[in-house]
């Protein structure tokens, strides 16, 4: 997996040592594989440059969560029936946590407007509501980012509306992204996801495209040009002026929870497609990891690592693009 990628300036990437949040023995959740794919990064992806995440504030998450929410998180007062749907029990390092991966996302956003690509080495929280966590999800960090940017744009650019597409291609639903954005025509979301993997209830999209059980590469790629298509096809009067790319790894046909069976080249092209797509119509693109459970944890961070260097690829034809 290693690349040389230091032939140009780096793309920057987001990463903070409090995503790795300590867990009780037995714990399903692959913490590690964010330090491992620091390391990771370190060590094979000159191209890439890590820089410290920050913590989201208070202020920043209210313009998508229900302040008393944002409190119970900050304070410790998440219920034992909150604490069960998020999945991670709370401490003082779960809620730093939560604010750093919002942060890592808000950051990667910024970068991404004035450089035309950034990442973070987590987030893809989408299963978080604007009044509740769920799935590993405590705040939405894509929901959060997307209104924080388009509040910033219209500071600079009185009257003007920065239109945000969600490309959400982790294996399962992003149902709290959806449900925020249900009334929103400045945010269009897509996800491609399981039809019978988590969560069990769907919230609708603006685009959901289902796919079965053993879904594999070719019937994949084929149902995300489709999508992809759609999804042009619905702004053909105003392009999309920030996409938010949520690369998850639990499509791979190795991963515990996902399903699916794509390969790691599968996995490849569906990156190449979406950062192509974007930037044949000079899109800027934020990037997030999102899920990712392996049998085998090495084997997710490869489909996160292939990501990253995608994304080095795609900064290089940006820096190439006259701006």
């Amino acid at each position: 997996m290693g690349e040389s990628l230091a032939d140009s300036r780096p793309v920057k990437a987001f990463y903070s040592d409090h995503y790795v949040l300590p867990l009780p023995p037995g714990h399903r959740f692959p913490m590690r594989k964010y330090s491992l794919l620091r390391d990771r990064v370190r060590a094979q992806l000159s191209g890439v440059q890590l820089l410290e995440a920050p913590a989201a504030l208070d202020g920043e998450l209210a313009l998508v969560h229900d302040p008393v929410y944002i409190t119970a998180v900050a304070e410790g007062l998440l219920s034992p029936a909150q604490q069960r749907e998020i999945g991670f029990p709370w401490s003082p390092a779960m809620a730093e946590r939560a604010r750093r991966s919002v942060g890592g996302t808000i950051a990667a956003a910024r970068a991404a407007l004035h450089e035309g690509v950034s990442a973070q080495l987590a987030g893809g929280t989408h299963h978080a509501y604007a009044a509740k966590g769920s799935g590993f999800c405590v705040f939405n960090d894509v929901a959060v980012a997307a209104r924080l940017m388009q509040a910033e744009w219209q500071r600079h650019r009185p009257g003007a509306l920065l239109r945000v597409l969600v490309i959400d291609l982790d294996v399962h639903q992003g149902n709290g992204t959806a449900s925020i954005f249900a009334r929103d025509d400045s945010v269009y979301t897509l996800s491609l996801h399981g039809a019978r993997n988590f969560p069990f209830r769907k919230e609708p999209s603006d685009l959901d495209v289902e796919l079965p059980d053993g879904c594999e590469d070719e019937a994949y790629l084929a149902a995300l040009d489709g999508a992809l298509e759609q999804v042009w096809a619905a702004h053909t009067r105003a392009l999309p002026g920030l996409v938010f790319y949520v690369a998850g790894a639990d499509p791979h046909e190795a991963d515990r929870l996902g399903r699916l069976k794509l390969s790691l080249e599968g996995l490849a092209e569906r990156d190449h497609r979406v950062l192509q797509a974007c930037g044949q119509r000079g899109i800027p693109l934020a990037v997030s990891m999102a899920g990712g459970y392996g049998h085998d944890i090495e084997r997710t961070v490869d489909v996160h690592q292939q990501t990253l260097a995608a994304c080095w690829r795609h900064w290089q034809g940006c820096q190439a693009r006259p701006r």
